[in-house]
């Protein structure tokens, strides 16, 4: 049985907030994963500058692999919390571990799917297609993760299980795309970055891997309530 329609549930924006302070252990992975990140993005310029760049795509694969499994385990903890079932980091990297094979599928079918939307657009020679076709693949696709990491859908039944919720309620989804946007690219580049890049690259480079841990952390809590009320209270 379907809802009569799309619903958003904003308190959760706020609650979000309440749930990071209180349970901090939320952090560890999405930590981890802003640290390798930081790491890559050294090790890479020392690999890939002297060979014009090349190779650096690879290093940006695996680190954006790396932060969607670690976003995975975030989720799983966040929508525990949420539930009121034992909300302890153990817990959850229990369960992630469980899932980790699906997980990673997951991550990988988004990364490939968003890229070759974005390559299509390119191939046709049409610089805004491609654009345009990414925001569309990533907007449809946007609870993989939580498709994996919650629900247990590996691989493709993940993608198809995000469009299913996208489809059921695009407007908390596309509210959802909203805030990620915000808070995962305009906030560090425009407020951050500015503010701490007279300090030196080694500052900035650590003070984005601890601000995408927090952002991360914190988006665990509106993307595992969202799909927790759409996949499993009657929209499929």
């Amino acid at each position: 049985m379907r809802r009569s329609g799309p619903s958003v549930n904003v308190a959760i924006y706020g609650q979000a907030l309440v749930h990071l302070v209180r349970h901090p252990s939320i952090l560890a992975w999405p930590l981890l994963a802003a640290l390798i990140d930081m790491l890559l993005n050294y090790w890479s310029r020392l690999f890939t500058d002297p060979l014009g760049g090349l190779g650096g795509g690879l290093f940006g694969f695996v680190v954006q692999i790396v932060y969607l499994f670690a976003f995975g385990v975030a989720v799983i903890q966040a929508n525990n919390i949420a539930r009121g079932y034992r909300a302890g980091f153990d817990d959850a990297w229990e369960e992630a571990r469980r899932k980790a094979g699906g997980i990673l599928l997951a991550a990988i079918g988004f990364q490939f799917v968003t890229w070759f939307a974005g390559y299509l657009g390119g191939f046709l020679g049409i610089a805004a297609l491609s654009y345009v076709l990414q925001a569309i693949a990533y907007f449809f696709l946007i609870m993989t993760i939580p498709a994996a990491a919650i629900g247990g859908l590996p691989g493709s039944l993940a993608l198809s299980g995000s469009i299913r919720a996208v489809r059921a309620n695009w407007l908390a989804c596309l509210i959802l795309a909203i805030v990620f946007v915000a808070l995962w690219i305009y906030v560090p580049s425009f407020l951050i970055v500015p503010l701490i890049a007279p300090y030196g690259a080694i500052a900035t480079l650590i003070g984005l891997a601890v601000l995408n841990a927090i952002v991360l952390a914190y988006l665990a809590f509106p993307f595992a309530v969202t799909y927790d009320e759409t996949a499993f209270r009657g929209f499929y």
